[in-house]
């Protein structure tokens, strides 16, 4: 472990020693964990939604193709009509 200092305002200060004296703990044990939690949100927050990549076209040049494939006019109720 290695030491740092932090700059905090007073009332940051006075909640976290009250904290540490609710929970029986060291202001610098409380700060360690706030900081593994805001670390662990934060690093949820860059990974990959478990959905993507779920589905597959079955083609390889969507990529390719994207705009064309996006934009290409749909068929229409009345075109498949007839």
């Amino acid at each position: 472990m290695k030491r740092t200092t932090i700059f905090a305002d007073e009332e940051t200060l006075l909640s976290l020693r009250e904290i540490a004296r609710r929970e029986g703990l060291s202001m610098a044990e409380v700060i360690r964990q706030a900081l593994d939690k805001f670390i662990a949100e934060h690093q949820r927050a860059k990974r990959v939604p478990s959905i993507v990549g779920i589905g597959r076209s079955g083609r390889r040049d969507i990529a390719e193709r994207c705009e064309e494939l996006l934009w290409r006019e749909a068929p229409t109720r009345e075109k498949d009509a007839n």
